[in-house]
């Protein structure tokens, strides 16, 4: 029986790598710290595998046939994509996959939600994977890595219930289906609240981000899956806070717990809110 060895979820928004500067020194120092606990998570959890699952921005897939999962199935994972190495402003990276990891978890829940795929090539990654693999530091761990990409912006979008019910089959199949002793981590990859390129792409909706962080540390799902819909993410900023669904993955997976924040901060240079959490498993 494989075992989830740590749960974590973190923004990635590219304005921590390409405009990281622009925030004040105490809202940097914020970020440094979340995202260095992260990586000491990771390292003293010994995971050995690293499902990142994060958000697709329509870089690999087309509006009209898009998938709502994708299952990077890659032997190494490289990045960022050469069309977003000027505002990510991140070192080319490479991390080792799994795929034979990611194809059994892949079988278990491709009928989960009407579109879900798996692709054996490498991604085109955004800020979705380069942001936490660079922030986080994830090369130096040797970790293997997992990506799961998925749908938060073209109707239909599987909403809330449906991420959550995927990440549930997610965690059974990791402690049923893999090998013994294998430890797998979740990092949930998104949010918190913003809005790219629609009127409220200067502002940060920091209420429903501090009220969002707080549900989480109180670790009542059933009143997070009630409240936090698709449709409220969309009011907080339309087309991005919806990353969120990202988090509801990992949160299906491991069940009702609560967890810690590692930090919030709101900088409207950087287009986003940022929040870090990491739930208790013990």
């Amino acid at each position: 029986m494989a075992e989830i060895s740590v749960a974590i979820a973190a923004s990635h928004a590219p304005g921590l790598t390409g405009w990281f500067d622009k925030a004040p020194e105490a809202d940097r120092k914020t970020v440094l710290a979340a995202y260095a606990e992260i990586h000491e998570a990771i390292v003293e959890s010994r995971t050995d595998v690293l499902l990142v699952i994060a958000n697709d921005h329509i870089a690999n897939g087309f509006v009209s046939d898009y998938n709502d999962f994708t299952f990077g199935l890659a032997e190494r994972h490289t990045g960022p994509d050469e069309w977003f190495k000027p505002w990510l402003r991140v070192p080319d990276y490479e991390l080792p996959g799994r795929p034979d990891v990611g194809e059994v978890l892949y079988e278990s829940v491709k009928d989960c939600a009407p579109r879900v795929r798996a692709v054996r090539e490498n991604l085109r990654y955004d800020d979705n994977l380069s942001v936490p693999t660079t922030m986080a530091d994830l090369v130096s761990t040797g970790v293997a890595v997992v990506p799961v990409l998925q749908n938060c912006t073209v109707p239909p979008v599987p909403d809330e219930k449906v991420c959550y019910a995927l990440g549930e089959t997610l965690g059974e199949a990791i402690r049923t289906r893999l090998p013994d002793g294998l430890r797998v981590g979740l990092f949930g990859s998104g949010g918190l609240s913003h809005e790219p390129g629609g009127p409220r792409y200067l502002e940060i909706d920091e209420k429903f981000d501090r009220w969002w962080m707080d549900l989480l540390v109180e670790g009542d799902h059933e009143r997070v899956l009630t409240d936090v819909t698709f449709e409220r993410m969309e009011e907080a900023g339309s087309g991005g806070t919806s990353e969120l669904l990202s988090w509801m993955v990992v949160m299906g997976a491991i069940g009702p717990r609560p967890c810690k924040a590692l930090g919030y901060a709101a900088v409207d240079q950087w287009r986003c809110g940022f929040g870090a959490v990491r739930w208790d498993l013990s």
